[in-house]
């Protein structure tokens, strides 16, 4: 049994930009606390025969300068790796690139903290329409996964994992996230009345609301 609520509480949530050579870019950040190891988040996030437990069957070379398919999402290539301390690597969905950076930081002798930031060049339009949750919504369910993964909990079911999200208790997981993003919108500096709009049409696309249209493919690191 899932507890939406812990699960929802457990996740820190930022939005913030980060200046480059392309120009600025969206940075949405997602950081959780795992009572494990560093070594065990980092071989449960780049195993390939473990991956698929939490998030997604992946395919290619888990490897500096290899190349990686997520089944029916996205894609790219590993950029950096590090190990057990973090990697980074494109993220390639749609005909868009961004790009994602893992830092595992060992709190405690068997306490590491999980960080992803999604870095993306997002148009004004599209951000103003769904704002950060686009991504972070997707990554609060695999973070999720994560969690249920490395408390032993059994393999996703990607059936059972779609009708999970479609049932009254992911429609409020759903829900929940678009409030903490929302929440880190305002935090950012976005105004009030923009931020929520952006959440209530992120949620609606998930599944979790009232509103319009859907995310971007691009923009969201989970089939939906």
């Amino acid at each position: 049994m899932i507890d939406v609520s812990h699960q929802i509480d457990a996740v820190r949530r930022q939005v913030g930009t980060r200046s480059g050579r392309a120009g600025e870019a969206r940075v949405v950040t997602v950081r959780q606390t795992y009572d494990v190891t560093r070594e065990e988040v980092w071989d449960a996030c780049t195993n390939a025969r473990r991956i698929p437990r939490w998030f997604l069957p992946v395919s290619g070379e888990l490897r500096l300068g290899g190349t990686y398919q997520l089944e029916g999402n996205a894609g790219g290539t590993v950029e950096r790796c590090d190990p057990p301390r973090g990697f980074a690597a494109t993220w390639e969905f749609g005909g868009e690139v961004s790009w994602i950076e893992v830092r595992l930081t060992a709190v405690a002798e068997a306490v590491t903290r999980f960080e992803l930031a999604h870095i993306a060049h997002v148009d004004e339009e599209r951000w103003a329409q769904y704002g950060p949750g686009a991504v972070g919504v997707g990554w609060d369910l695999g973070l999720m996964g994560l969690a249920a993964h490395l408390s032993s909990g059994p393999a996703v079911d990607p059936k059972e994992s779609t009708a999970w999200l479609a049932s009254d208790e992911g429609r409020r997981f759903v829900t929940l996230s678009s409030e903490g993003w929302y929440r880190a919108s305002l935090a950012a500096g976005e105004p009030e009345g923009a931020a929520r709009e952006a959440a209530a049409r992120t949620a609606a696309a998930y599944g979790g609301g009232a509103g319009d249209g859907e995310p971007a493919g691009g923009d969201s690191p989970t089939a939906s």
